[in-house]
């Protein structure tokens, strides 16, 4: 590929970017999947962190300090009771258990509470259950729940509240995205299929202690459990078991017992919010707050302009970075995101049962100018399917940078020769890459030449399919391609069974290797980080020596706020929700 052509495709690629994917760890942008670490019980933190000091302007965690905060627009300045953060539309299921995109759950994360929530690091604290038990077989778990925590009309939350909710995410009419069988609750399935009326290891001790029982240990059980609560009298009212629909017209008319109260949902434009005055982590100090509908196109100028104080889908670009620094009135957050870009392989395919094909394709492309022009040094390139911000991360593997050499003796090892007309074939069958390209997306637009160029030059032809995520996603469950780039958005714990796993739930690309199953399970059924470390690192070591994907890269997110706004607590993997009772306009 040649310098002018980087240097094009840099510019055009210079604006914003969301990337669609479907997800376990989960969708990009939907949000659902992986399990969250269970850690032991401890106090959790009231404060906020203060903010890293060092001035970073590329992909890695970082703060860059306002300037100049008497440049802040007097739209923004002379609103002191309202937050406005911009963010992409909304799908409108605003209910904890239901939500499905990134958007709906900030909405989500702002009106619900859970029983534990994410600390920085990815770990677990207490929310609403002040504490948690777990019996010595590692079976049992005993939650106990705060007794000053009432939803917002006043009705105190309890244990029935909690055994409810849990109760409908088994009702074989539940189609929300969690996916509560996971958390092995004895009893779940048969309440699922119908044969029983209630489930056995949901018990109520009393109104704040509810006990669980689970039929194996899984480390999924906690944050699957830990989840959103929604109250019994308001959504269980017109409840039974195996009819939900009731519920979906409850959508737009939430109730909860998080830190603001929903005033007002205008399709298409934004989420209006009161605050909470008997939130039990105390009242928020902003009394308003609003979630207004930005574009790629207009959230930089609403910030510009004081329409909104943060803009939650920002893309870090070089370009972008410039602008929001020049303001001079922002705090701007960098953080590594918790996901990863990848080119997926139809394992079901033939020649890509072999793992020298996919290590050659992946030798053989030049990852690096790719990500370089779509994120101009805001991303990194990777090479196993995890975040470098997760606990279970490791860089003890091969890096597969870009050799063309080292691609063609893996493809001459594997029987695929280069025929007269330089196409390389085998068995009478010549190399061909049928690649489903998502359209429009930016990062499509940087792999297709790249991938025609290097692959050309191995012998290879590499035929683009462009169509809507969609028409996509449809061809893919088909089995109708060789291979296609989406992203994964990943949750706190590393679990990825359904992913990697052989028969997996989300395991679309047909990918089994026993020694990862046999890694998935071992890894699964331990609950002590340390403990479960070493059992990834050697899975991850595995999935980079007989990769599922090309791994491509792990992008920069970015949350710019005017500097008026103080006391965010944030980290990649606790986002701005967490922090909205806290914050306060000085």
């Amino acid at each position: 590929m040649s310098r002018k052509f980087s240097s094009v495709l840099s510019v055009l690629l210079a604006g914003t970017l969301v990337l669609a994917a479907c997800g376990s760890d989960s969708a990009e942008p939907p949000e659902n999947s992986a399990s969250p670490e269970p850690s032991a019980s401890v106090a959790p933190s009231s404060e906020p962190s203060a903010a890293p000091t060092p001035e970073q302007t590329n992909a890695s965690d970082g703060f860059i300090p306002a300037s100049d905060k008497s440049k802040s627009p007097a739209a923004a300045t002379n609103r002191t009771d309202t937050l406005i953060i911009g963010m992409e539309d909304f799908k409108g299921l605003f209910n904890g258990i239901y939500g499905e995109t990134v958007y709906d759950n900030y909405v989500n994360n702002t009106l619900f509470d859970k029983l534990v929530n994410v600390q920085k690091d990815g770990t677990y604290e207490p929310s609403v259950a002040e504490k948690w038990e777990v019996s010595d077989d590692k079976l049992v778990y005993t939650f106990y729940l705060r007794d000053d925590v009432k939803f917002t009309d006043g009705t105190p939350l309890t244990a029935e509240d909690v055994a409810f909710t849990l109760t409908v995410k088994h009702d074989k009419s539940y189609d929300g995205p969690s996916d509560i069988m996971k958390a092995k609750i004895k009893g779940g399935k048969e309440y699922k299929d119908g044969t029983a009326s209630e489930i056995e290891g949901i018990k109520i001790i009393n109104e704040h202690t509810i006990e669980i029982t689970t039929t194996e240990v899984s480390a999924s059980t906690l944050p699957n459990v830990g989840d959103f609560i929604i109250p019994k009298h308001y959504y269980g009212a017109d409840y039974k078991q195996g009819s939900l629909d009731y519920m979906k017209n409850l959508h737009q008319k939430p109730l909860g017992s998080g830190p603001y109260i929903m005033e007002t949902y205008i399709p298409g434009q934004e989420v209006r919010f009161v605050a909470n005055e008997n939130y039990f982590k105390g009242k928020p100090k902003i009394p308003k707050l609003i979630f207004k509908v930005t574009t790629t196109d207009t959230n930089i100028q609403s910030l510009q302009a004081g329409e909104t104080d943060a803009e939650a889908q920002v893309s870090v670009s070089t370009d972008n970075l410039e602008l929001l620094k020049s303001l001079g009135f922002l705090d701007i957050y960098l953080f590594p995101t918790n996901g990863y870009g990848y080119i997926g392989f139809n394992h079901k395919d033939e020649k890509f049962k072999d793992k020298r094909v996919r290590q050659a394709l992946t030798y053989g492309l030049n990852r690096e100018e790719i990500v370089q022009a779509v994120y101009q040094g805001n991303a990194k390139v990777i090479n196993i399917p995890q975040s470098n911000v997760s606990w279970a991360y490791t860089d003890d593997i091969k890096n597969y940078e870009f050799n063309l050499e080292k691609a063609a003796q893996l493809l001459d090892e594997a029987g695929w020769k280069v025929g007269a007309d330089g196409i390389r074939e085998k068995d009478g069958v010549k190399f061909k890459i049928h690649f489903l390209a998502t359209t429009p997306n930016p990062v499509n637009e940087a792999i297709i030449p790249v991938a025609q160029e290097n692959y050309g030059d191995l012998g290879i032809l590499f035929e683009p399919d462009m169509l809507d995520f969609n028409a996509v996603k449809e061809k893919q469950k088909k089995g109708e391609f060789d291979m296609f780039f989406l992203a994964w958005q990943l949750t706190e714990d590393p679990d990825s069974t359904n992913v990697f796993g052989t028969n997996g739930s989300q395991n679309e690309i047909g990918y089994s290797n026993p020694k990862v199953d046999e890694l998935l399970l071992k890894g699964i059924q331990e609950l002590d980080i340390e403990k479960r470390k070493p059992i990834y690192h050697e899975l991850y070591k595995e999935l980079n020596e007989d990769p599922p994907y090309i791994f491509m890269y792990q992008r920069t997110d970015i949350l710019p706020v005017n500097a008026r706004v103080q006391g965010w607590d944030l980290s990649s993997f606790k986002r701005f929700p967490f922090s909205l009772y806290q914050v306060s306009i000085n």
